[in-house]
């Protein structure tokens, strides 16, 4: 169970990436490249910071077609960090990540839809 959740968490955030659409601005303040992809119908794909030597930094979030909150993850300067969340219908799955690798991985069910946060 936790290699299927591992290949379906890699392959979201494959195809999450995979959009060509984007707008960006430097963040003077955090002195980062503010991003935000969008998919074909003009929704928000994802919205994240890269730094100005294009590493993956601070807090990334996917969005289906329709606007939902998919993933919820954080990177520091390329490096995966902290709390990932992944919501599907009524699942949550949690991915704890220590020194860029998976330290754990928890799941959530309930018979009702789960409410991401946007």
């Amino acid at each position: 169970m936790k290699n299927i959740c591992i290949l379906a968490i890699m392959l979201i955030t494959a195809v999450s990436f995979a959009q060509n659409e984007r707008s960006l601005e430097l963040n003077k303040a955090t002195d980062l490249i503010d991003v935000v992809y969008y998919h074909d119908n003009g929704e928000v794909s994802q919205t994240g910071s890269y730094t100005k030597d294009g590493k993956l930094h601070g807090e990334w979030l996917s969005f289906s077609e329709q606007g939902t909150k998919i993933v919820s993850a954080k990177y520091n300067n390329g490096k995966k960090v902290g709390k990932w969340f992944y919501w599907n219908g009524n699942s949550l799955t949690e991915v704890d990540y220590s020194n860029n690798e998976i330290a754990s991985v928890n799941q959530w069910t309930s018979t009702e839809s789960l409410a991401s946060s946007n």
